[in-house]
């Protein structure tokens, strides 16, 4: 793939210490639903070389103890991945203390990661998600039990700011975690009110960093680009980025990120059409391989097309006509009647992804009263969606 020159830049991070492993150079893939599957993860960490941590979907602690099949199929990790990483979602102590064990005792994870920033109401109103920190008492009383369950295993948890701006709970939260002996956390810039829209706060992300300075503070929120993590990394002295949306449809976002952390002037991607296309292809050969079906995975692959042409001069009909394919030789034919020499566009390193924002926090009756009172939270609050 072509490259475009970049200064190098005045503030590189050092490697990232989780437990007894090195992240170097101190790149995350944020856990997203439906998205950061065993083939995505492999293509990422392709481009980046091998370097950084890769995070699996999320996983809900009930569905893993519960050994539900579609579960032990996305914990599934390439002989490649190491380490690997797996993110759990729970909302209830005992729960996640079985799963941190299982994994533990069967040694299916390499570093395990708490999920505790989805902002999606069907959770929140059930006390889940980015709703649970709120409940302080309960929030310690599971990352007690994942600390202790993990044995040798580090353990890390993500967050949002809180709530909403009238309540905020990621210092407490910090503190809490510290406490807990987890080993690092990584901030969401936004409130659960924001979902994914208006902009990440990063003064939260430096102000966490000052207030837990024993363990490594990551930062998440409006990575496009690699200089958009090294300046969050030069303003908020954070340890680490954690990037999600801005990876969709752009792998090699990945490469980008090492070479700039790394210092290199040579190496930012910036492909063509032509190159485009042909990691699109791959991408879906991968999900159906994983999957076990070609059409399957094809279909799989629909969600990501608008991602992959972003800024490209690609017609709406063919854009359609792309999104519902259902085979690797009609996904190919498609592109090829496409200009495949188009340069990559100006301005396609931008935002992407959900951008919806200012919505009204959907938590239980009561919810706010007692942010101590450790109320336990059904076990509906755990559906197979993620965020954060």
């Amino acid at each position: 793939m072509s490259t475009l020159a970049t200064p190098a830049p005045d503030t590189i991070a050092a490697p990232l210490r989780i437990g007894p492993h090195t992240v170097a150079p101190p790149v995350v893939l944020a856990p997203m639903a439906g998205i950061t599957n065993a083939p995505f993860r492999t293509l990422c960490r392709e481009f980046s070389g091998g370097k950084g941590l890769f995070v699996s979907e999320m996983i809900t602690t009930r569905a893993l103890v519960e050994r539900n099949e579609k579960t032990m199929q996305l914990i599934h990790f390439d002989a490649t991945e190491t380490p690997r990483s797996i993110q759990l979602y729970g909302v209830d102590p005992v729960t996640v203390g079985k799963a941190v064990r299982m994994i533990a005792e069967e040694d299916l994870a390499d570093h395990i990661d708490l999920n505790f920033g989805c902002p999606v109401p069907k959770v929140t109103r059930k006390g889940g998600g980015s709703a649970l920190p709120y409940k302080r008492n309960l929030l310690r009383a599971i990352v007690r039990e994942a600390v202790t369950g993990a044995g040798d295993l580090p353990v890390t948890m993500k967050m949002r700011k809180g709530l909403d701006d009238d309540h905020l709970t990621y210092l407490d939260a910090g503190r809490i975690a510290v406490e807990e002996g987890v080993t690092a956390i990584a901030l969401h810039g936004r409130t659960t009110a924001q979902h994914y829209g208006g902009t990440a706060d990063w003064d939260a992300i430096a102000r966490l960093k000052d207030h837990v300075p024993e363990i490594p503070v990551l930062g998440n929120g409006d990575i496009w680009s690699a200089e958009d993590a090294l300046r969050m990394v030069r303003e908020t002295g954070c340890d680490g980025v954690v990037v999600g949306r801005g990876c969709l449809g752009r792998p090699w976002l990945f490469a980008d990120l090492v070479a700039a952390f790394e210092g290199r002037t040579d190496a930012f991607v910036r492909p063509t059409l032509r190159e485009v296309a042909d990691v699109m292809v791959r991408h879906a050969t991968l999900l159906g391989e994983w999957i076990g079906d070609e059409a399957r995975g094809v279909i799989d692959f629909r969600k990501h097309v608008a991602w992959y042409l972003k800024g490209f001069a690609v017609g709406s009909e063919m854009r359609k006509r792309l999104a519902i394919t259902s085979s690797l030789e009609a996904l190919r034919a498609g592109l090829d009647e496409l200009d495949l020499d188009q340069p990559w566009p100006t301005g396609a390193d931008g935002p992407r992804g959900r951008t919806s924002g200012n919505n009204r926090v959907v938590l239980p009756d009561g919810w706010l009263k007692d942010p101590y009172d450790c109320a336990g939270v059904g076990e509906d609050a755990e559906l197979d969606t993620s965020g954060g």
